[in-house]
């Protein structure tokens, strides 16, 4: 996933953050990124959400219709 936020002062860190929230429909509280911090790969940790839904949810939102 792409985000347009800055990588400064955890910005871009934030949007991944809220861009998965939304995505996999949990609360960006139970969202925290583990290592990759200052890096464009990150490991994330995922509270709510097993593997298997996270992942089913996630490649539901890659193939939906793009809107304008």
């Amino acid at each position: 996933m792409r985000v347009d936020a800055a990588p400064e002062r955890g910005r871009a860190n934030d949007a991944v953050i809220r861009l998965l929230a939304e995505t996999l429909v949990v609360p960006p509280r139970g969202i925290s990124v583990l290592a990759g911090h200052t890096n464009r790969s990150k490991i994330v940790s995922i509270q709510g959400i097993d593997t298997a839904e996270a992942e089913r949810r996630l490649d539901s939102a890659a193939t939906a219709p793009k809107s304008a």
